[in-house]
């Protein structure tokens, strides 16, 4: 039996079957893989293709003996849906679609995709990026996230939900694009070097006080 994550796949309820989510960067897919993702989950019987939380689409209820083939298929990567490592980075339409939207939170969470996602970190973590205020993108809820308004981005850190569930604290505003990345990387940097293993950002700040972490990261 495979471990969860093992060749990209999760063991499901029924401890028989799996299910395995082809990363799809912010969300975003063509015609072209959503036909072939619907092909595959029909060739190897499926048991249903949901629509997750980070925005992939997984394939569930899938036998172990097709997993290789139905990567080979798909000929995709991963989604990183467990481990320590970063999870996902969830953006929302921004100004590329929305009318509401601020600032490019697509571009933006598409370089952030490209540099982090997957990346080994001591605990789970989970980046947002929105383009306005409300939040599309859940960002008060994220580990690491951006908040676009009129004057730039705002960095809100420390998020997360679950059963001890913690809102995200704004550290930083009026970021330029650049100045948003160089601080996501501070901070990426400070938690690698300084979190406990396990330890989620939230509760590295609550262990180690806001003003400390604020003044180590800015």
């Amino acid at each position: 039996m495979l471990q969860d994550g093992q060749k990209g796949a999760i063991i499901q309820r029924d401890k028989l079957t799996y299910a395995v989510a082809p990363h799809v960067p912010c969300g975003v897919v063509s015609p072209d893989f959503l036909r072939k993702l619907a092909d595959v989950a029909e060739k190897y019987h499926a048991g249903a293709l949901k629509i997750t939380s980070a925005s992939r689409i997984a394939l569930v209820g899938i036998k172990e003996e097709d997993v290789d083939a139905i990567w080979a298929e798909l000929g995709a990567k991963p989604g990183y849906a467990v481990g320590l490592c970063v999870r996902s980075i969830k953006a929302c339409p921004g100004t590329t679609f929305c009318k509401r939207g601020l600032q490019d939170s697509l571009t933006m969470g598409m370089a952030l995709d490209k540099l982090y996602h997957g990346m080994d970190v001591p605990g789970k973590l989970k980046i947002g990026v929105s383009g306005c205020a409300n939040q599309g993108a859940e960002t008060c809820n994220k580990d690491i996230s951006l908040v676009g308004k009129k004057a730039g981005w705002d960095l809100l850190v420390g998020g997360n939900g679950g059963a001890k569930a913690r809102l995200s604290e704004k550290i930083a505003e009026g970021l330029a694009d650049d100045q948003a990345k160089t601080m996501v990387a501070k901070v990426m940097d400070y938690y690698v070097q300084n979190a406990r293993p396990h330890e989620r950002i939230g509760r590295m700040i609550d262990r180690i006080t806001l003003p400390v972490f604020k003044t180590a990261v800015l």
